[in-house]
């Protein structure tokens, strides 16, 4: 895992590289390189995993070619054999960046139907000034790009990109609205109308004649498998597995998350018998923040999974100056993500780090593929809600419209949930999932923004209908777990854990995410991924002879932050003062009544707002880092 950046037709190319090397520095701290001719500058930041001496720094230049690569490929080694057999190929390396390398050399474009892993590269041919960059099957690594007058760039971060002179700042109006709605930017869009990201699963090439073009290499088939259960609750198993074992390749120890839920909890059990000790890491948070809110128990799960299979288990206490934390991880994220669990992936990862790790498995992705998230099941049940007389439905809605969200300043959780899905139980099936995950209506949408953002609202919920059924239409399980994979985790999951990770200089690998897994999972028909009520059913028949029942089917537990806590208490100085009549007016995007509104109303106790004070407190910092 490490950072790239590229600059081509640019009065200062090098200047442009070196800052590179230091605006990513923390993604690569074992060396930062610059390779130049009169073309381009490549710039390059490694963590070493693979290969940890001098031989395998990047830029690496061979036969009139330079790479520059950030990720990891785990078959390098039978590609290596390949290509020793096929090709009589030689190597100077014991990297899978040379493996790369040579796999382009001899089968070009065909490259990429034989990596696994996740990657983010660009390839120069120095012979033709010309570049081929591609990005992983489900956007793990990042590979943002710009157009400046004649010139070409990209980066791994978008903060890169946004030094170089001349860069447009005009605002995105779509990812504006994206980052208020989801509290994440969606697509392959930035905030910024110029720049974009290179979409997961596609490659990209540029010369100076042909300009850029971008062709998709690979897509999910959408074909379910109608299999016996005893046979593909055993292939599951097999499959991640397999995966893990992958994922394992490094010449450095790899460790784990470990949250004591069913995925974290089935990578690390997996894991362990491939390696002489493996370390875990758990989150606890303190009693002072538990007042306000209920957190998951982690500690006592991931403590009985590491007890029963000697894992050399860690737990980090959760204590963050909130104050400061959240401009730094703004900072970090480059993008005005709301979601709090990227500021624990950050303690998380740099604990770890202090610890020795410098790598770390993950268990996310499972809830995409398996159908294991609590909106999924609640779409579901929308669709059960609407069949009911509208007499009773009535009655309902006035309840649960009494109910409080909070009861002597502790959380009331009945009460959240029965309000969040009563705004979307009554709407169609893609726009219920939209609004499952949404933190505005189209109506509140439009009273938050000023009137020059209000048509991209049209343009977001046209990009979520497209994708929504786009594939598996007589299978809603697995249309939810499609937009999930393209939507959600992509925008949300990676995009937070990549950068947070790095932040810390921690690599994170995410053997759900394999190309072979989720292929494998995204035939399994809906009825077989939820079953008499229970989310992720095949998952966890799967599991049943690995962990223990109460690990596998104790309630689902978000990976979160005490975020009303903080709202309620750390924070409240910050959100006065950023989100005043003044500082709103100033930035221009939002109607500063509405959001005085939404405010008050969480204060009072009527309504739970703490994610959406939460994001409004992140856009105003974000733009103050990147726009001021």
């Amino acid at each position: 895992m490490c950072g790239l950046a590229g600059f081509v037709g640019f009065s200062d190319n090098v200047s442009l590289a070196k800052e590179a090397n230091k605006t990513q520095a923390h993604r690569g701290p074992d060396n930062q390189s610059i390779w130049e001719d009169e073309t381009i500058a490549l710039a390059h930041q490694r963590l070493s995993i693979i290969d940890l001496s001098d031989s395998a720094n990047q830029p690496f230049v061979k036969n009139n070619f330079v790479i520059v690569f950030n990720g990891e490929i785990y078959n390098y080694k039978e590609l290596q054999s390949l290509l020793i057999n096929e090709k009589e190929a030689v190597f100077i390396s014991s990297s899978d960046t040379e493996v790369i390398l040579e796999m382009y050399i001899h089968y070009g474009l065909k490259v990429l139907e034989h990596l696994v892993g996740m990657f983010a590269f660009a390839i120069y041919n120095v012979s033709e000034r010309s570049l081929f960059i591609a990005r992983d099957h489900f956007g793990i690594k990042p590979l943002f790009y710009t157009t400046i007058g004649e010139s070409f760039a990209f980066s791994s971060e978008l903060k890169t990109l946004v030094r170089i002179p001349g860069f447009n700042k005009s605002i995105n109006s779509k990812s504006l609205v994206s980052c208020l709605n989801y509290l994440w930017v969606s697509g392959n869009e930035t905030m910024f109308i110029d720049c974009y990201k290179l979409p997961p699963a596609h490659y990209l090439t540029y010369s100076e004649n042909d300009g850029i073009k971008i062709i998709r290499y690979w897509e999910l088939d959408d074909k379910l498998k109608l299999a016996e259960g005893s046979r593909l609750i055993n292939d599951v198993v097999n499959t991640i597995g397999s995966s893990v074992k992958r994922h394992m390749v490094a010449d450095v120890p790899v460790s784990s998350f470990l949250s004591g839920g069913l995925d974290s909890s089935l990578i690390a059990v997996l894991a362990k018998p491939l390696t002489s000790k493996l370390s875990t890491f758990t989150i606890s948070t303190t009693e002072k923040d538990k007042k306000i809110e209920r957190m998951p128990d982690d500690e006592k799960y991931a403590n009985l999974v590491a007890s029963l299979h000697q894992l050399d288990h860690h737990v980090i206490q959760i204590s963050p100056n909130i104050l400061t934390s959240l401009p730094n991880i703004v900072r970090s994220l480059d993008e005005p993500i709301g979601d709090p669990a990227a500021i624990n992936t950050y303690l998380i990862c740099q604990a770890a780090r202090q610890n020795g790790a410098k790598v770390l498995l993950s268990g996310m992705g499972a809830d995409e593929i398996y159908f294991g998230y609590r909106r999924q099941k609640a779409t579901l049940l929308a669709i059960r809600y609407n069949r009911l007389p509208n007499v009773v439905k009535n009655l309902i809605l006035k309840v649960v419209r009494k109910m409080p969200v909070r009861f002597f300043g502790k959380g009331f959780k009945i009460g959240r949930w029965s309000k969040r899905f009563l705004t979307f139980a009554a709407l169609p099936v893609d726009e219920a999932y939209m609004r499952s995950y949404s933190y505005y209506d189209t109506q509140e949408l439009k009273m938050l923004l000023k009137e020059d953002y209000v048509s991209a609202i049209d343009k977001l919920r046209l990009e979520h209908k497209t994708l929504f059924f786009s594939k598996y239409n007589s299978d809603p399980v697995n249309q939810m777990c499609n937009t999930d994979l393209h939507l959600f985790m992509l925008g949300l999951n990676l995009t937070y854990t990549d950068r947070a990770s790095m932040a810390a200089s921690v690599e994170v690998r995410v053997p759900f995410i394999d190309k072979v897994v989720v292929t494998e999972a995204m035939q399994i028909p809906g009825h077989l991924k939820i079953k008499d009520g229970i989310s992720k059913y095949i998952l966890k028949k799967a599991a049943e002879n690995i962990l223990p029942k109460e690990i596998i089917y104790r309630p689902k537990a978000a990976f979160g932050a005490p975020i009303r806590s903080w709202i309620s208490n750390d924070l409240r100085g910050m959100v006065d003062e950023l989100l005043s009549e003044a500082s709103i007016i100033k930035r221009g995007f939002l109607n500063y009544a509405f959001v005085k509104d939404l405010i008050e109303k969480d204060r009072n106790g009527k309504e739970d707002y703490a994610y959406q004070i939460y994001q409004l407190l992140t856009l105003e910092i974000w733009c103050r880092e990147y726009l001021d």
